[in-house]
């Protein structure tokens, strides 16, 4: 297990400080040098403002959507399972797949995005001055334009993740006995919404810790669609160059070993890191009764 687990990190590690290649019959130590390219190039800069912006994006909505997912399918009584169907089936999805499906839909004149939002020029929806822009001039290229891109691959990453959180708080969901509703109830806890701060919310504790730090992992793991529309670039001047992607970039396509690797220790760092900081900060208040 020790050599499974530790040792490839230990090898990263090692090759971060070289300027090692595949193929070349050795390498020069170069220090820290690799490090500090990653936070004085500004083609860095960008990774880590794409990278954060998609955690930071992500993470919270698709916990959110997933829990209410959870909940409105929990207070369901007929169509239980085909809800909940629907809304797992894009994680059962291959996200590479559908990405192929999204760069379609997307498509700036024969995508279906900006065929329906043509659509409502001449309405009453062209007061909204999103809708009146395109109609005067046109809809934007959303795979084209650095100012969407990265919220593209953010929507798809949301639509993508709600379903998989929802499943584990379904899970959770289980857990919590009826018998603490009535107890509530009987304390005065008439509303839907007391009975969820009061109950359901702390109960669902250890459930959100699984779930934020699973979202958080998969986040930062984010990869496939970015390869999938942008392969060569990380997106228009690489608005949504993720760090897994620079570290196919680096490491595979350019064969610069050592600085890909300084950027996959950097990575596991940052997971580390916000991992343990997460499950601080929400253990603290996780109700475990």
């Amino acid at each position: 297990m020790f050599v499974i687990l530790l040792v490839p990190v230990l090898v990263a590690g090692l090759l971060s400080f070289t300027n090692y290649s595949l193929g070349n019959n050795g390498f020069d130590w170069v220090g820290t040098k690799n490090y500090e390219k990653l936070f004085t190039r500004s083609t860095y800069e960008k990774m880590f403002v794409a990278t954060f912006t998609y955690v930071v994006t992500v993470v919270p909505i698709s916990v959110g959507l997933g829990l209410g997912a959870a909940l409105l399918i929990n207070s369901l009584g007929r169509f239980r399972e085909v809800y909940k169907t629907i809304y797992f089936l894009p994680v059962m999805a291959t996200l590479l797949a559908m990405a192929i499906v999204w760069e379609f839909m997307l498509h700036p004149s024969i995508g279906m995005v900006n065929h329906m939002l043509e659509m409502t020029c001449g309405t009453l929806l062209e007061v909204i001055p999103f809708i009146a822009n395109g109609c005067v001039d046109r809809f934007p290229l959303w795979l084209g334009d650095p100012d969407y891109a990265i919220w593209v691959v953010c929507f798809i990453g949301v639509w993508q993740g709600f379903g998989f959180n929802m499943v584990l708080y379904l899970a959770g969901l289980t857990s919590v006995h009826r018998e603490l509703y009535h107890a509530a109830e009987m304390d005065g806890a008439k509303s839907g919404w007391e009975r969820f701060r009061l109950v359901t919310w702390p109960a669902l504790g250890p459930t959100t810790v699984f779930v934020v730090t699973i979202s958080c992992i998969r986040a930062f793991q984010a990869f496939d669609t970015i390869e999938a529309f942008w392969p060569q670039g990380g997106g228009p001047n690489k608005s949504a160059y993720v760090m897994m992607f620079a570290i196919f970039e680096k490491g595979v396509q350019q064969n610069l070993i050592g600085i890909g690797s300084a950027i996959t220790m950097l990575f596991l760092a940052f997971v580390m890191f916000l991992t343990l900081i997460q499950r601080w900060l929400v253990e603290r208040k996780v109700h475990y009764g």
